[in-house]
């Protein structure tokens, strides 16, 4: 009996720790996590400072962002299968079951139709009654996919102001000859001076918060 219950131990750490290797690839694929640090890779790259902030303070930031706006379904996580499970009410099995709900919800309501609906065509299967019966095979892909699009547009309108103001600085240093003094040194002053004007971080904070609302 002491060999069973030691094997079952043994199987439920093996289980445990291939879970936690897996938590990088799981906060990647299912969570805000994704659009969230192409959007600030692309602020930082528009405003022309390659290494400023560092890559650890926007994956920083980035966590706590997800962290935030993922509190609810964590939350709903906590009460619905983890809670259960530590009090035995529950098998493991179970609480996996449960606690993928609400990530699936979470992600179904960010993911476009159109990206259901390829992925459901690739995976030869049909649209069932309830959108929240597709399978994770299909939902995560979908919501990938679609997390990447709604990222490169909001790294594109960022763009657009910088740009602007790197084509007008490139503009009038050539009309006054200026033509061996680089545009960009010129311009990075004015793009600081745009972002600060304008309350850029709490900006692009509430407008990724507000975009999975």
């Amino acid at each position: 009996m002491n060999i069973n219950g030691n094997s079952i131990q043994t199987l439920e750490l093996i289980f445990l720790m291939t879970a936690i290797s897996l938590l990088p690839f799981v906060l990647l694929m299912m969570t805000c996590f994704t659009r969230i640090i192409i959007v600030l890779s692309f602020t930082r790259s528009a405003m022309g400072v390659q290494a400023t902030p560092p890559n650890s303070v926007l994956i920083g930031l980035a966590l706590f962002l997800t962290l935030f706006i993922m509190s609810p379904v964590v939350d709903e996580i906590t009460e619905t299968a983890y809670v259960p499970y530590r009090n035995e009410q529950i098998t493991q099995q179970e609480a996996l079951q449960r606690g993928v709900v609400p990530l699936k919800e979470f992600m179904l309501r960010q993911t476009e139709h159109s990206a259901l609906a390829l992925y459901e065509d690739m995976a030869g299967i049909e649209a069932p009654e309830k959108v929240q019966d597709l399978p994770l095979r299909v939902v995560v892909p979908a919501f990938m996919t679609t997390e990447l699009k709604r990222a490169l547009v909001m790294g594109f309108l960022i763009y657009v102001p910088f740009v602007l103001i790197d084509i007008i600085v490139s503009s009038t240093l050539m009309s006054m000859g200026m033509i061996m003094l680089p545009p960009a040194m010129i311009s990075l002053p004015f793009k600081l001076l745009l972002f600060i004007t304008v309350n850029g971080w709490e900006l692009l904070f509430s407008t990724l918060v507000q975009s999975f609302n």
